[in-house]
């Protein structure tokens, strides 16, 4: 009989999901493997009480197998509290396929994982996210009924970008008004990091308003494009988080506010579309509230996409998305509030205004 050793740096995989320090209570972890394919996909369920999972499909390269289920569950907890804030009817999920969507995705890996999705029969409904496209969730429509954010040629609310850009717009604005007396960003120093399709059209919003834009973007070709079409600077410092700037808006992947960032940040108002800023709400939060940053969650100011794609669920019409989505600017303001009155971290505050939501229903739900 041979005892095995475990190095205590590899204790947190012994219970590989529950022993996840982002499990945060799931309903349900689904992990998909198809040899054909080549598919490597986990769904995460975070919470349904407030209506079925909604939330996108990323498609990423990840390091490990393990980083993958670490982002599902952060992700898929974030997408729990963002459609309770929000009011939506609807609870939290997200999906993660391993691999390069530029090398590794083809419409039959595509087409399988939403047979993956149909499998469930509607306790999760998918999207698009980082790394998959309207036409992808078109294929996976093919698959199954239970996907949203297809063509709006089939019935679809099309790309969820630009709502989901107006309403980080709509919360920027709001932290503006808190934290400079004016919601006006016209002369404003902003740095906009990742310009994909929502940062892009967050960089529109901005130059039309006048703010003072910088850009930042691993991809260099995107830089260049994105610089000439809209008139903004490209950041060509060596800290960024050490920028002199009004405003840090983080628009590609999370966890950028960490030890290592926390303390270079120079910025007064962080509102970004990125998931998942904080590496830690909690200790991360209360710094930012010491140092005087004030934070946007950004489950709250980045729901602008959720808000479009329910609209195929509720039957209202992009006017309608648009109007909701607006309305970000008044519940970042009451968040605000809040956090001020109870002494809260930004992040607190939201987080009890959502689960506040999903109590309150747990209740009507037990009578």
């Amino acid at each position: 009989m041979t005892t095995e050793v475990i190095n205590a740096k590899e204790l947190h995989k012994v219970d590989p999901v529950f022993g996840q320090v982002s499990f945060d209570n799931h309903e349900q972890i689904v992990f998909c493997n198809d040899k054909d394919t080549g598919l490597k996909a986990i769904i995460g369920i975070h919470n349904t009480v407030l209506g079925p999972a909604l939330g996108g499909t990323r498609m990423w390269k990840y390091t490990n197998e393990w980083e993958a289920l670490n982002d599902v569950l952060r992700l898929s907890r974030g997408m729990t509290y963002k459609s309770a804030i929000s009011g939506l009817n609807l609870g939290g999920g997200k999906a993660v396929i391993i691999g390069d969507s530029k090398l590794d995705k083809t419409p039959e890996l595509i087409t399988k994982f939403g047979e993956y999705v149909n499998s469930l029969s509607g306790k999760y409904i998918t999207a698009e996210d980082v790394g998959t496209t309207t036409p992808d969730m078109d294929l996976i429509r093919k698959s199954t009924p239970y996907v949203t954010g297809i063509s709006e040629a089939i019935g679809g609310s099309g790309n969820p970008s630009p709502v989901t850009a107006y309403g980080v717009y709509m919360g920027m604005k709001a932290a503006a008004k808190y934290q400079f007396s004016s919601e006006k960003l016209d002369g404003k120093k902003v740095l906009v990091q990742g310009i994909g399709h929502v940062g892009e059209t967050l960089v529109d919003f901005l130059s039309k308003e006048g703010a003072l834009v910088q850009i930042t973007d691993i991809n260099e070709s995107r830089l260049e494009e994105v610089s000439k079409k809209y008139g903004a600077s490209i950041f060509r410092g060596d800290d960024l988080y050490g920028a002199d700037v009004d405003i840090y808006a983080p628009c590609a992947l999370g966890a950028t506010v960490n030890d290592d960032t926390i303390n270079r940040i120079k910025a007064k108002v962080i509102a970004g579309a990125a998931n998942n800023q904080l590496a830690n709400e909690v200790i991360h939060g209360q710094i930012l509230k010491e140092k005087g940053i004030l934070y946007a969650p950004d489950f709250l100011i980045n729901a602008g996409g959720i808000i479009n794609v329910y609209g195929e669920i509720a039957k209202y019409d992009k006017a309608e998305a648009m109007r909701r989505t607006e309305n970000i600017y008044n519940t970042t303001l009451a968040i605000f509030d809040l956090a001020n009155s109870k002494g809260l971290t930004t992040y607190q505050a939201a987080l009890a205004m959502a689960e506040e939501r999903i109590e309150q229903r747990k209740k009507e739900n037990a009578k």
